[in-house]
C-alpha cells in the first residue's frame, strides 16, 4: 500500500529566502526546517582564528563590523 501523498507546498512569493517561517513551523516542513537550520548553522560556524583575524581587519579597513562582512560574504560569494 503507497503511503498517502502530501500536497504540495505553497511557491514562497518574490524575494523570499526559502526559509522556514518564523511562527513554529508546520508538522509537514519539519524536515524542510531541519535542513534550513543546519545550513545556518554550516554558514555561520566559526572559521579558523587565521581566517577571521584576517576578516576582521579587512573588515575594519571598510569600516564595518565582522558580522556584516562575513554576511556580504555569504550572500555574494565572493571577497569584497
Amino acid at each position: 500500500m503507497d503511503a498517502p501523498r502530501l500536497p504540495p507546498l505553497p511557491s514562497p512569493g518574490l524575494g523570499h529566502n526559502g526559509g522556514p517561517p518564523l511562527e513554529e513551523p508546520d508538522p509537514n516542513e519539519s524536515w524542510r526546517h531541519w535542513c534550513w537550520k543546519r545550513a545556518h548553522r554550516k554558514a555561520w560556524k566559526t572559521p579558523p582564528r587565521e581566517i577571521a583575524l584576517r576578516r576582521l581587519a579587512r573588515a575594519e579597513e571598510l569600516g564595518m563590523t565582522y558580522r556584516a562582512y562575513q554576511l556580504e560574504i555569504l550572500e555574494r560569494g565572493r571577497y569584497l
